[in-house]
């Protein structure tokens, strides 16, 4: 990372936007800090994603527990406190959710 002064984000004070899955909704708050993008994401109970992602993530389970599946059928459950992390065009993942969950997402 360079070209990014110190700073601090109050992310209740950053507008949610709406994005729909093929179930539920995902609400993020977004910081763009030049070519890296930094998310509180929320996701509703039940949620499921409506596409398989190819962009890499660094990714913080906050609260809740999510579900992520490979596109080659591997499966991974995020809690409190765990990560995961997977580069660009590496291996399609998609997420779903029955409880809930709060992220902090870097790509």
């Amino acid at each position: 990372m360079s070209g990014i002064p110190f700073g601090t984000t109050d992310w209740s004070k950053i507008e949610r936007t709406e994005h729909k899955g093929e179930r539920g909704s995902a609400y993020w708050r977004t910081q763009d800090f030049g070519a890296i993008r930094v998310r509180m994401i929320e996701y509703t109970p039940g949620y499921v994603a409506d596409h398989w992602c190819i962009k890499g993530h660094i990714l913080f389970c906050i609260q809740g527990e999510l579900h992520t599946e490979l596109e080659d059928g591997r499966k991974f459950v995020l809690g409190p406190g765990m990560s995961y992390q997977v580069a660009d065009n590496a291996e399609p993942h998609r997420s779903c959710t029955e409880l809930g969950a709060k992220l902090f997402v870097v790509d």
